[in-house]
This record gives structure tokens, C-alpha cells and sequence, in this order.
């Protein structure tokens, strides 16, 4: 009787390429993936993509972007993460974990203190659980007809040792990720 291996977690890599097609891979062809369709709001394409795959298979996905932002007189920027997606047949495996986690790592060293992304309600807790926080308070981002009060969660987590949010009100000067 052989023994089993011990189980090796997948590897996040990053993508050359994420497409419609990768997201279908992933998701299914559905019509509104990330279920936010209802908000009305135009989305921005991520930069740099990363992705699990399993037996050749992609099955988890999450992209980063480089955005400029306002916090009160204080002019930054984030790295905005989004995108997120987990095969539905492999949730609750970790792999939102993994892919999430390691975009982070990657993200530390783009330059930005700060990480931000937005998420249904239903999905707070998850992203609590890897360390993200909610973000109080209206937060404004670009629209093609203007700005608008972003009608998701807002949370953000820290790049650098020792960031904080700074006070005062948000404005994403792009539109969102």
C-alpha cells in the first residue's frame, strides 16, 4: 500500500492573457459573472492578471490595476484589485485565498501604499478573513457621464508595513476596477 502525497497547494501564475474567454473558462458563460450588473456602472480592464489553473483548467482569476485617488487633500494611488473569480464547482478550497493573496505580494511592489477593491455584501466576510478592511463613508468614482457614489463595499488593505488610511473623503479618479 503506497501512502498518498502530501497535498501541494496550486500555484497562482501570472496570465499573459485573460480574456472573455478566460472568464467563461472559468465561470461558465454566464451574463452577469460578478453579479453587479445592477449598478449600472462601467467597469475598468485590469493591467496584469493573475490565475490558478488545474488540470490545464483555469479556475481562479484576480487582476490588478494601477488607479489615482483622493483621500481628503491627500493625492495617491491604489493598486485597485478585481476581477476576482473561483470556478463555482472549486469554491470553498481556498483558491479565492491563494490568488488573491499572491496579486497582493505582487501588488506590494507596484509603488502604492494602499490596495482597494469593491465587493457585494455577501463577500465582506471573505475578504475580512484575508485582512482586507471596510472602508466607512461615501465613496465617489469615475462614470463616462460622471462622478458617482460607488454603490458596493469599499475595502482596502495595506501594501506597506505600517500604511493607514488617511482621513477625509474618497474619490476614485478613474472608473472603478
Amino acid at each position: 500500500m503506497t501512502a498518498n502525497p502530501p497535498s501541494v497547494p496550486p500555484a497562482v501564475v501570472p496570465l499573459t492573457r485573460y480574456t472573455k474567454e478566460e472568464l467563461t473558462e472559468i465561470l461558465g458563460d454566464v451574463e452577469d459573472p460578478f453579479g453587479v450588473a445592477h449598478t449600472g456602472l462601467t467597469w475598468l480592464a485590469k493591467e496584469q492578471h493573475f490565475g490558478i489553473r488545474r488540470e490545464g483548467r483555469l479556475v481562479a482569476h484576480t487582476g490588478l490595476v494601477t488607479l489615482p485617488l483622493t483621500v481628503g487633500t491627500t493625492e495617491t494611488e491604489v493598486v485597485g484589485f478585481g476581477g476576482v473569480a473561483v470556478a463555482p464547482d472549486l469554491r470553498g478550497q481556498g483558491l479565492a485565498r491563494l490568488v488573491v493573496t499572491a496579486a497582493r505580494e505582487h501588488a506590494r511592489t507596484m509603488g502604492p501604499r494602499y490596495g482597494l477593491l469593491f465587493c457585494r455584501p455577501q463577500l465582506l466576510p471573505l475578504y475580512q478573513r484575508l485582512g482586507w478592511q471596510e472602508l466607512r463613508g461615501k465613496v465617489v468614482v469615475e462614470q463616462p457621464e460622471g462622478p458617482v457614489v460607488m454603490p458596493l463595499h469599499t475595502m482596502w488593505t495595506p501594501l506597506r508595513d505600517g500604511a493607514r488610511w488617511p482621513e477625509g473623503p474618497v474619490r476614485l479618479r478613474s472608473l472603478p476596477m
